[in-house]
């Protein structure tokens, strides 16, 4: 669970969402998707290096954002 503890590491707030649990609940064929996959406002990330890829982004865009005392 390397995604999992990045997250935690970073402090990154998750759900975690246990597919398998998607056939007990709903109709239909469990959908198929590499694990681990991130569903994020910012895309959908599939396997632990497009995960590292979101958490650049997060960090990215988190230096860029000026504090509310600069304007002061």
């Amino acid at each position: 669970m390397k995604a999992i503890d990045l997250f935690k590491r970073l402090s990154i707030e998750y759900v975690e969402y246990n597919i398998k649990k998607f056939e007990e609940s709903c109709c239909g064929d469990l959908p198929t998707t590499k694990a681990p996959s991130l569903f994020a406002v910012e895309g959908i990330f599939k396997g632990l290096e497009k995960i590292n890829e979101y958490i650049s982004l997060k960090r990215d865009a988190s230096s860029n954002i000026e504090s509310e005392s600069a304007y002061w």
